[in-house]
């Protein structure tokens, strides 16, 4: 017995190194397989679709602005509570935008994109069959609660598509932010022009239907998760702060700047955004983790985010107003919406072609002087709509010039936000930078409509802005794009403990 002991020990190791090899064979096996799978993902037309989602999203910015001098009669409302119909959207996008990317990190981003998509469709049901002013509000409520999908988008094309492909294809679902809005002026004009006003948003339904099927059939679900409790109270906190933030921005022309109903909502903002920020730093799963977001890659990111948006809002507020204006001002162009809309879509095209570009640029040089340059070209498009007001033309290829500024910056704040934190957290990170611009482009709206209600000339009987009302938007304009590119300069580039895995 002694004399076959070693055999036996022998023949026993065996049978165990074979059992090892024949489960790593299996476990081989099975990941070739799960290899297989992924590889049978077509990326660009996962980008494709991904890149339509945004579009559609950000078309709900635009959705409206052809019907806003008809909303009081159409909704049998004041133009004071007819406002509130654009301002929920924005409200609603701000606040829901870095929530849903915390709940795309939890529970799937491909799930929550879908929650947002169903919103958008439900949304804008509760517009097409409503024809006051409650409804209305609901529904747009619930078609700005679906902008979350471009940076769940933007951070699932990071989880799925091969390295050499996220580059470019984040830098166009990004542009997509200004692209839907450019886009989204012709048509609305059109369709308002020629159609029954409801028509608006049964288009909406349609296609949000639409991006919904293509991304439950083509898109998949990111692996990319991190389980965690939900953090209800800071969620609360942020969507409070927030409000109370952008409330009285949006509406501070209204109701008086130094209204009290205006410094009490802004000290509430102040005092709450202070104890949200002392809770999400005690918690170990935060909504926002403030850790992260204060690395100064993030945070100057961010913060040149919000002047780079306030930027890009102030042609959007500006441009279609000058074209709308009547030749006897002496600088307008009397042209109607859809024809102003027409003379503005080339700009959409211009994002969209140049993102690619910055992708490439950001690739040989870094997103930080994509970041640089694309703020600087946005200012050298408004010096020249300061000098060319002369034609449509000259508009337009002003215009064309600051989409290509905006086109290359939205391209680079995605690439600088998700080299600098973990993977696990990109929707969440996404999520905030896309409510930095949100920020941005509300504060200029504020200031650009105040500068035009007050800056006027009179006509007859009716009221236009002067022209030196829009000089003076496109020099604060210019003065925004310099405040991004100073704090882009600031953004630290180099591999340290600040930079994410």
């Amino acid at each position: 017995m002694s004399g076959g002991s070693p055999e036996k020990q022998i023949v026993h190791d065996a049978c165990h190194v074979y059992r090892a090899y024949v489960n790593l064979a299996a476990a081989d096996a099975s990941s070739r397989v799960s290899e297989g799978n992924r590889r049978t993902l077509v990326p660009a037309l996962l980008i494709a679709v991904l890149s339509s989602v945004g579009v559609v999203v950000s078309l709900m910015q635009t959705l409206v602005v052809p019907i806003i001098p008809k909303l009081p009669t159409l909704l049998n409302t004041s133009a004071s509570n007819a406002s509130w119909v654009i301002t929920a959207t924005l409200l609603a996008g701000a606040v829901t935008t870095p929530i849903s990317g915390r709940l795309g990190d939890m529970f799937g981003k491909r799930r929550v994109l879908l929650t947002n998509l169903v919103l958008l469709v439900l949304g804008s049901v509760v517009c097409a069959v409503s024809s006051s002013l409650a409804p209305a509000i609901v529904g747009r409520v619930l078609q700005g609660a679906a902008f979350g999908a471009i940076p769940l988008g933007i951070s699932i094309m990071r989880d799925e598509l091969p390295a050499e492909r996220v580059g470019s294809a984040i830098a166009i679902m990004s542009a997509t932010l200004g692209v839907g809005g450019a886009l989204g002026m012709p048509l609305a004009a059109a369709i308002a022009q020629y159609s029954d006003w409801h028509m608006l948003y049964w288009v909406a339904v349609v296609l949000g239907a639409l991006c919904a099927a293509l991304c439950y059939f083509l898109v998949p679900e990111s692996p990319v998760r991190t389980p965690a409790r939900f953090d209800f109270l800071g969620a609360l906190g942020l969507s409070v702060a927030l409000l109370a933030l952008l409330i009285p921005i949006t509406k501070g022309a209204d109701w008086g700047w130094a209204g009290p109903g205006t410094l009490s909502l802004f000290a509430v903002s102040v005092v709450v955004f202070l104890g949200w920020g002392w809770y999400e730093v005690r918690q170990r799963t935060p909504l926002v983790d403030l850790r992260v977001t204060a690395r100064p890659r993030v945070l100057f990111t961010n913060i040149a985010s919000i002047a780079v948006g306030f930027a890009f809002y102030g042609m959007s507020l500006t441009f279609p107003q000058l074209l709308m204006a009547p030749e006897q001002t002496g600088y307008g162009f009397g042209l109607t919406m859809v024809q102003a809309g027409l003379a503005l879509a080339p700009t959409g095209f211009v994002m969209m072609l140049l993102s690619p570009v910055s992708a490439k640029l950001s690739a040989a040089r870094g997103p930080k002087v994509t970041l640089i340059l694309g703020s600087i070209v946005i200012a050298a498009g408004y010096v020249c709509a300061l000098m060319l007001m002369n034609s449509v033309w000259q508009i337009m290829i002003a215009a064309m010039i600051v989409a290509g500024g905006i086109g290359l910056a939205y391209a680079a704040m995605p690439a600088l936000i998700m080299g600098a934190v973990p993977i696990t957290e990109t929707a969440a990170a996404n999520g905030l930078n896309s409510l930095m611009r949100s920020v941005g482009t509300s504060s200029s709206s504020a200031v650009m409509g105040v500068v035009l209600a007050h800056m006027t000339m009179k006509l007859g009987h009716f009221t236009f802005p002067a022209k030196d009302a829009f000089h003076t938007t496109f020099l604060i304009s210019v003065a925004a794009a310099v405040v991004g590119v100073l704090f882009a300069l600031c953004i630290p580039m180099r591999k340290s403990a600040d930079a994410a895995e």
